[in-house]
């Protein structure tokens, strides 16, 4: 191997723990604010037994509302049936909230993966990045990813659409031109490793105003 190959390997490498890093760090956040709302529980208990022995089911109301709203915050969004898929599809969801991105996910694992955790994160966290990074080049309004992951006969298939702006993006060798930095080319090839290494399926197709990633990984 090259030195240059080394080089690139280790840096694909470095960029993977970091990507895993912050996939977990996102996890354990949402996490995090679960835990923190049912140790909470005992108390919102308590403040409306204290708001029903006084009578005041005004004040019973408003605080339920505003439980509903907090809860809203934390509530999976997400089932598919995997819990690392849960995981991350729903923390990569949260993020593309807070950046106005409308997600519509239609997500189903019904079967137990032979692919690792860890290389599900990967394929799905980059995906999910992506696409939110060409969310954000349009306007409010304008934007939205699109999720479907279900089991075709014994594959894992996952598909990822984004609303782009512009035309069709020129492709290059077996990819797509890119405007980001080489932390964004390392996440394709990433992705492009693991499905090869799983004997799977790519394909990534552009056309106006659209982007979509399609893969199948077998799970016999």
């Amino acid at each position: 191997m090259s030195l240059f190959s080394k080089q690139i390997d280790r840096r694909i490498a470095a960029y993977q723990r970091e990507l895993i890093e912050t996939h977990y760090q996102e996890v354990e956040n949402m996490y995090r604010q679960t835990r923190g709302w049912r140790h909470d529980y005992r108390n919102h208990i308590q403040t409306m037994k204290a708001y029903a022995a006084q009578g005041d089911l005004e004040a019973i109301k408003k605080y339920l509302d505003m439980l509903d709203v907090d809860l809203n915050t934390v509530d999976t969004v997400v089932k598919t049936g995997n819990s690392m898929a849960d995981a991350i599809l729903n923390s990569k969801i949260s993020l593309a909230k807070a950046r106005n991105i409308p997600v519509k996910v239609d997500a189903h694992i019904p079967v137990q993966l032979k692919m690792s955790e860890l290389d599900l994160c990967c394929i799905i966290g980059n995906l999910f990045d992506n696409a939110i990074e060409a969310s954000m080049k349009l306007p409010e309004g304008e934007r939205l990813i699109r999720v479907y992951m279900d089991m075709k006969g014994t594959q894992l298939y996952i598909s990822f659409t984004n609303f782009t702006a512009g035309g069709k993006l020129n492709k290059v060798g077996k990819g797509f031109r890119t405007s980001k930095g080489e932390g964004h080319g390392f996440g394709l090839v990433r992705i492009d490793a693991i499905v090869e290494r799983l004997e799977g399926y790519l394909s990534r197709n552009s056309e106006e105003g659209a982007f979509t990633t399609e893969i199948l990984i077998p799970q016999e």
